[in-house]
């Protein structure tokens, strides 16, 4: 089977821009073209060891080569405005990692420009292309087992603390909930959708921010989700939904290639969904199949979608009072 081809170009050479493109490597059409980072040192160091053919010292370079199609925007969360914004000035497809800005307006203004420049752009939250929670969504939509009744999930783990790293500093949008307290309330908004009423209280550290943080949802219905996240403990990250009929659980860590055990009337049963990658493959390419039909937007991880999650997020600092 012929596959048409991208060049993508990755913006940032941190960790999580590494196991991007280990994942991109193996998707069928994608070419690993270019990195950018700030040190031409480290971009020619990312770029030996993923093959690439092109590396930048600056990311003006890199949104400025006419032979990129898609770029991927992996740089701390603060930047992920900024840098969007500049790729899509060039024309320049993005997929930006979660989340998506810092605040509703960020990502009004994000969606506004695409639409402008009638430019690709999606959010890279990972977990909605998986084979496990795609399953657990269908489960969810169909009633298989009967109404969902609660939702509980957590996300947690333990970072040394360095006020210079990201997940400690302010500045770079550090804390539990927009690192890894995304993906409970993801999971909620994915199975519930918005809820009535939220509540939430936080453990705010000596660098000020989130190092835990409580939430709890609630729905016109009386379904309430129950979430949790931080930096300062490991937790099993699971998720366990609770239905009428029966007990699914999302086996840890539910945001990344997992399995699903559900238990129906005392019985036990596992269902694996075994991936040999990190799992980032499956956005990469769901992205080049919306670029092949020439969609601008998402027809999964929808515009509309990443505006009620950082909503959410809005919501939830107001309650714990962090603001970035």
């Amino acid at each position: 089977m012929r596959y048409k081809t991208f060049n993508w170009g990755i913006l940032g050479a941190g960790k999580i821009a590494a196991k991007f493109a280990q994942d991109l490597s193996t998707v069928p059409g994608a070419i690993l073209y270019a990195v950018a980072s700030r040190s031409i040192d480290k971009a020619e160091e990312f770029a030996a060891k993923h093959e690439m053919k092109v590396s930048y010292g600056s990311y003006l370079e890199l949104v400025e080569d006419k032979n990129i199609d898609i770029i991927y925007v992996a740089t701390p969360h603060t930047f992920h405005f900024e840098h969007s914004i500049l790729c899509l000035e060039h024309k320049k497809a993005v997929l930006c990692e979660k989340p998506f800005g810092i605040n509703l307006g960020q990502v009004e203004t994000m969606i506004s420009l695409a639409k402008q420049k009638n430019v690709f752009l999606m959010e890279a939250l990972w977990t909605q292309f998986l084979p496990h929670f795609q399953f657990v969504l269908d489960i969810t939509e169909s009633k298989k087992y009967g109404e969902l009744l609660e939702l509980k999930a957590d996300f947690g783990f333990n970072a040394p603390f360095d006020p210079e790293k990201r997940i400690y500093n302010k500045e770079l949008g550090g804390g539990s909930l927009m690192d890894v307290g995304i993906y409970p309330v993801f999971l909620s908004l994915s199975l519930l959708g918005n809820p009535e009423n939220i509540v939430a209280e936080a453990t705010i550290g000596s660098t000020g921010v989130d190092e835990n943080c409580t939430i709890q949802l609630s729905y016109s219905n009386g379904v309430k989700a129950k979430l949790y996240s931080a930096i300062n403990e490991t937790t099993p990250t699971t998720a366990t939904l609770s239905f009428e009929k029966a007990s699914v659980i999302i086996n840890g860590r539910f945001h990344e290639p997992s399995s699903v055990s559900i238990q129906t009337n005392g019985e036990l049963e596992t269902k694996e969904f075994p991936v040999t990658t990190h799992g980032y493959n499956f956005e990469a390419a769901h992205v080049q199949k919306m670029l092949e039909e020439n969609r601008t937007e998402s027809d999964s991880m929808t515009f509309e979608k990443s505006k009620q999650l950082i909503s959410m997020l809005d919501r939830i600092r107001k309650e714990i009072n962090l603001e970035y």
